[in-house]
């Protein structure tokens, strides 16, 4: 039987097992041998993160040509303007392209657990939450 894990991955660790730089990874958080992560997030990047022991699964669920949606909840800062929701809503320019398409929102702030450093605050310099959902999935696509 297959297995299938939700983990919530903190700031600042590997979306893997092993790590050169000896920067925290998975493997501090989860003891279950055999199950590799579907995707992933960047190591400044935290949130839901799949894994799993099938193959087929991991295929699907991280392959780009399945295109699946993957929803963010993604602290900007200022507060955008429609020409810039819809630049994005059109695909923006990466440094390798063009983006697809992606499905943006304003959202009030989302109740988030407590992070170490905290998330982003600057009195001077007001900041807004935005529901972005991509299929793409390129590096560095959300940031």
């Amino acid at each position: 039987m297959s297995r299938l894990l939700l983990f919530n991955k903190p700031f600042q660790v590997m979306c893997q097992f092993t790590d050169r730089e000896n920067r925290p990874t998975l493997a501090d958080f989860i003891d279950v041998p055999g199950v590799y992560a579907a995707g992933r997030l960047d190591y400044d990047s935290e949130g839901l993160l799949i894994l799993t022991d099938a193959g087929r699964w991991q295929q699907i669920i991280s392959d780009p040509k399945h295109k699946l949606p993957k929803t963010y909840c993604v602290q900007v800062e200022g507060i955008p303007e429609q020409p810039s929701l819809d630049r994005l809503r059109g695909g923006v320019k990466l440094g390798d392209g063009r983006a697809q398409p992606s499905r943006v929102r304003a959202m009030t702030a989302p109740d988030v657990w407590e992070r170490r450093p905290p998330i982003r605050s600057r009195k001077l310099i007001p900041t807004s939450w935005l529901e972005l959902t991509i299929t793409q999935g390129r590096n560095r696509q959300v940031r």
